[in-house]
């Protein structure tokens, strides 16, 4: 009794993994193309090729609010130092290594 519940069990747990798995195959085999195909396949990529070639370079983008716009603000100078400030430091002098 043992063996037929486990293989109930079995059963009802492969049933939905089957049916997630199918069998079909939905694409169908597409015949390979002739030397002609290839060779306007391969004219009509020149031919495209030559097209974007012909497209001219993108110009710089154009600003209309560029002229509303004020001169960056400017920089204020710089504080002179005072001559106490400005001396040299003054460096311990030794022979011993850091």
């Amino acid at each position: 009794m043992k063996l037929f519940r486990m293989a109930a069990v079995l059963a009802v747990l492969a049933g939905p993994v089957y049916a997630q798995m199918p069998n079909i195959n939905l694409m169908q085999d597409a015949p390979s193309k002739s030397a002609e195909e290839k060779a306007a396949d391969a004219e009509r990529e020149k031919a495209y090729k030559e097209t974007l070639k012909k497209i001219p370079d993108a110009k710089a983008a154009n600003d209309p609010w560029g002229g509303m716009r004020a001169d960056p603000p400017k920089q204020p100078a710089a504080p002179k130092a005072s001559a106490a400030t400005s001396a040299p430091k003054k460096t311990k002098n030794g022979t011993a290594a850091n």
